[in-house]
This record gives structure tokens, sequence and C-alpha cells, in this order.
């Protein structure tokens, strides 16, 4: 009997209530961002280049830490929320 292994990386080891602190996570820092643009401390491009910025350090991370697909899922859904325009209030 083998045993089978999740292949999704988030849950894989994760320990309880690790989703629910991932998504308040990412929910604080859109209110953040959404807030420095709002207030005309951060404009929509710089917003952008931190997003772009961040995935592109999951993007590069070589995965020596045994979490490659982990980090290219993060990289994706970085740049899911840049497609999206969810990181700036769009008229």
């Amino acid at each position: 009997m083998t045993t089978q292994i999740p292949v999704n990386p988030v849950t894989l080891g994760t320990p309880p209530g690790a989703e629910v602190t991932a998504v308040a996570a990412l929910t604080i820092c859109e209110s953040l961002l959404l807030a420095l643009n709002d207030r005309d401390i951060l404009p929509e491009h710089q917003i952008v280049g931190v997003l772009r910025d961040a995935a592109a350090a999951h993007s590069n991370d070589p995965g020596e830490d045994g979490q490659r697909e982990l980090h290219s899922a993060v990289a994706d859904l970085i740049n899911r929320i840049i497609d999206g325009g969810n990181s700036v209030r769009r008229p």
C-alpha cells in the first residue's frame, strides 16, 4: 500500500490554522496597499512594482528549502493579483 501525498504545497505539512493566518496576512497587506494608494503615499505603479518584486523573489527562488512548488504557487498568486488589479482601486 502506498501513501498518497497531497500535491497542494500549501497544505502539505501545514499546521492547523495556517491557512487562516495566510488569508489574514494577505487581506491585511492588500488593505495596506489600498490605503497607501488612497492617501497618495504610493502611486499605483509603485504598488505594482512592490508586487512584481515579491513575485520575482519567489519565481527566482532556487528551491533549496524543498519548497520549489510553494514558491512557484506564491509567484503565480501574486501575478494573478497584479493582473486582476486587486492591489489598487480601479474606477
